[in-house]
């Protein structure tokens, strides 16, 4: 009969119950996992990577800009203001280790001391920096880089005040390894820079950053000199101070956020690559040596040569022998070209 058809329909009806709250939820809750998650398909098997989350704040309490924050599926644009922020950022903190060495001599009168103590301070700079290229810049893989600079150029800042206060040159050369270490800042923006650029600006973006890092070695020679010359070599560094705490700024609101490419490497592991890198891939073994000898005859001519233009027969102010950095401008504007051209080897 129809009467008893239609029955289980009824019954199957007054189960079925309007999508309520907890379904609305539901969906929710599938919604945002799927934007957390990225799906594919290979080999027939479905695989899922999560997303890291994002991150708001540096050192857990400094807010991150919001056009600044790294969403996955908003790449940040590599422009021209970026360029020349991180041009800027890589030519002044690198300059940090090169003001003294037009101010030798001054240092030397200073200190009440002979040159060979004095000419320790710019080897000691050189000392840590390298330690900064195997201890600390290996930290670029493992952490995130936006905090990482601002730690870094924050703490160079804090330790010039001991430069330029300082009364005793031990401190100052104390201080002088330990800003070493802390000025590896443009390899950093180096790879940071290789990671933010897209394809077919990676290669300019590189070298601007490459090109402010011999600028920084130039003009802190030039500065140095023009400043000491008209007043104590203090100023040069109360000058650093305040250049630094500009690269600061700068960076705050134009470095980007990125997440680390080997967060889930360890430290040690880090270290062990690179070590096993410099005695198994045969460019690195020939490209090692070289780097390190000419920058050995760069750093010994640029120190003696303060000694050399300073005594007879010359006896230059510190203003001519700061000049004298003038010299390498070349190697800098040829830079950028010298980077699109190995882009299309």
């Amino acid at each position: 009969m129809p009467a008893d058809d239609s029955l289980p329909n009824l019954i199957a009806q007054s189960q079925v119950q309007p999508p309520g709250e907890q379904d609305i939820e539901s969906n929710a809750a599938q919604n945002v996992q799927s934007n957390l998650t990225l799906s594919g398909t290979a080999g027939g098997k479905e695989s899922k990577q999560t997303l890291p989350p994002e991150i708001i704040t540096d050192f857990g309490f400094l807010p991150i800009p919001n056009y600044l924050r790294y969403h996955h599926d908003k790449p940040h644009n590599f422009g021209l203001l970026r360029t020349i922020a991180f041009g800027f950022a890589s030519t002044f903190t690198l300059a940090n280790l090169y003001y003294c060495q037009p101010l030798l001599i001054q240092l030397a009168l200073s200190f009440n001391v002979s040159y060979g103590d004095v000419s320790h301070i710019p080897t000691l700079f050189q000392a840590g920096y390298a330690a900064g290229l195997i201890f600390i810049s290996p930290l670029g893989d493992l952490l995130r880089r936006r905090p990482l600079i601002l730690a870094m150029v924050s703490g160079s800042m804090c330790l010039t005040v001991g430069l330029a206060v300082t009364q005793s040159l031990l401190a100052f050369q104390v201080l002088s390894f330990i800003v070493g270490i802390l000025g590896v800042t443009p390899p950093i923006l180096v790879t940071l820079a290789a990671d933010i650029a897209p394809p077919h600006k990676r290669g300019g973006a590189i070298a601007v950053v490459l090109s402010g890092l011999i600028f920084g070695i130039l003009i802190a020679r030039v500065l140095g000199g023009i400043i000491g010359d008209f007043a104590p070599w203090r100023v040069v560094y109360y000058f650093a101070i305040g250049v630094q705490g500009t690269v600061l700024a700068v960076c705050y609101f134009v470095l980007p956020d990125y997440p680390p490419n080997n967060k889930d490497r360890s430290y040690a592991y880090i270290l062990g690559t690179m070590s096993k890198f410099a005695i198994t891939e045969p460019q690195l073994m020939q490209a090692i040596p070289i780097t390190i000898a000419s920058a050995a005859c760069f750093s010994n001519f640029w120190v003696t040569i303060t000694f050399l233009l300073g005594e007879a027969p010359y006896s230059y102010s510190t203003l001519v022998i700061g000049l004298f950095g003038l010299i390498g401008m070349a190697g800098v504007a040829v830079s950028p070209f010298v980077g699109r051209l190995m882009r299309g080897l």
